[in-house]
């Protein structure tokens, strides 16, 4: 599945393999790594679970492996919707300007 440039995505990004896991944690925690997931616009196409870069709300390049499209809010306000976030983003731009970045 080809995931077009300025899709919104969850990408997942390992930060801490399990050898290097701090020493003092459960040891069934030790085998795993340390992860996080974060949400942002892709800056190229991708496909699902491919690696790819992102840019999140607050501006930061982040890459990780591509794990959803237009991820869905679990906390019950709904599924996402991308007029929305546009309206966020125009907001945000017209309200500080624009560093010449392109989403």
């Amino acid at each position: 599945m080809l995931i077009q440039k300025g899709a919104y995505v969850r990408i997942r990004k390992n930060i801490l393999p399990p050898g290097k896991r701090a020493k003092g944690i459960p040891e069934d925690t030790t085998k795993v790594p340390f992860k996080c997931w974060i949400k942002g616009r892709l800056l190229e196409e991708s496909e699902l679970y491919e690696e790819s870069g992102i840019r999140t709300a607050t501006g930061r390049v982040v890459t990780g492996e591509v794990k959803e499209v237009e991820p869905r809010h679990k906390h019950s306000y709904g599924d996402h919707v991308d007029e929305i976030l546009t309206m966020r983003e125009t907001i945000l731009r017209e309200a500080w300007g624009d560093d010449d970045e392109e989403l």
